[in-house]
């Protein structure tokens, strides 16, 4: 009996240690697919060195929409520029592609982010469908093949019956996106106060627009001057503002992207750097 008790009892060890090295095994594995998952989807977890996937970006951003604009006087440095690259129109079952037509000029080693817009024809509503999303997509996810580019921003007011429509384009396109290319996109000023319909979306920036809020305008200033904030989350690192509607009030900390209704001079961009440099 006593044989007996010792031999299990090494039989026993052995599995103990077989059994200690196939879960070191198996944590080892999770690892690396934890490793691989916070990669691909481009999120930042608690313990990261920042809560910004877009840090390496400008604090100050530019955008330039469809127009000759000439800003080889910026300071590449401390100004990026995010460009109208494409329109895209949703019309029935199609999708109308407008490429960029106007000359952008920007200094070398300028930070450039590419903005895709997408109209929706009123006249001609269109059919929202899988296949209408896949091209827009393919059209969106076409702006992230140049290596140097660090994010793609889309630009998409969606009505409440379109919102179901354009987060399966986000997640779409965020398998389609290289794991280096972040998703940013611009967001009306009502989806970042009660309204967070965000929530959960695969994106590393959603950019509150704080101009040409129209008939929230009123609301979202009284927000602000009594102390509110504007908050899209999961991300509120960014906001937006216009050279022809100046902010009583604008929380600071922010990466601020600048809208001018007309074409960029230098006597525009000082103005507006100045203004930003007073809430950074």
């Amino acid at each position: 009996m006593r044989n007996s008790r010792n031999g299990g009892g090494r039989r026993g060890s052995r599995r103990r240690l077989l059994l200690g090295v196939g879960v070191g095994l198996l944590l080892l594995a999770l690892g690396f697919v934890g490793i691989r998952f916070r990669t691909a989807s481009g999120r930042q977890f608690p313990g990261s060195a920042s809560t910004d996937p877009l840090a390496p970006l400008p604090r100050v951003m530019f955008w330039a929409w469809e127009r000759h604009e000439d800003l080889r006087t910026n300071d590449p440095r401390a100004v990026g520029v995010a460009y109208l690259a494409k329109t895209l129109f949703l019309r029935q079952d199609t999708v109308v592609t407008r490429p960029r037509l106007q000359p952008l000029q920007v200094p070398p080693a300028t930070v450039l982010i590419p903005v895709i817009r997408i109209e929706v024809d009123r006249f001609s509503p269109p059919t929202l469908e899988s296949g209408q999303r896949m091209r827009v997509v393919e059209e969106i996810a076409a702006m992230s093949r140049a290596s140097t580019i660090p994010a793609v921003q889309v630009d998409f007011d969606a009505k409440t019956s379109e919102r179901a429509f354009y987060r399966a384009v986000l997640h779409d396109l965020r398998q389609e996106l290289p794991d280096t290319t972040r998703i940013s996109i611009t967001a009306l000023a009502s989806w970042c106060l009660a309204d967070n319909w965000l929530a959960g979306l695969p994106i590393d920036e959603a950019v509150p627009m704080l101009f040409r809020m129209g008939a929230d305008r009123q609301r979202v200033l009284f927000h602000l001057q009594t102390g509110g904030d504007v908050r899209c989350r999961p991300t509120q690192q960014s906001l937006g503002i216009a050279t022809d509607e100046p902010l009583p009030h604008m929380p600071s900390g922010r990466r601020v992207y600048v809208f001018s209704p007309r074409a960029w001079a230098p006597v525009s961009v000082r103005t507006a750097l100045e203004e930003v440099k007073q809430w950074q």
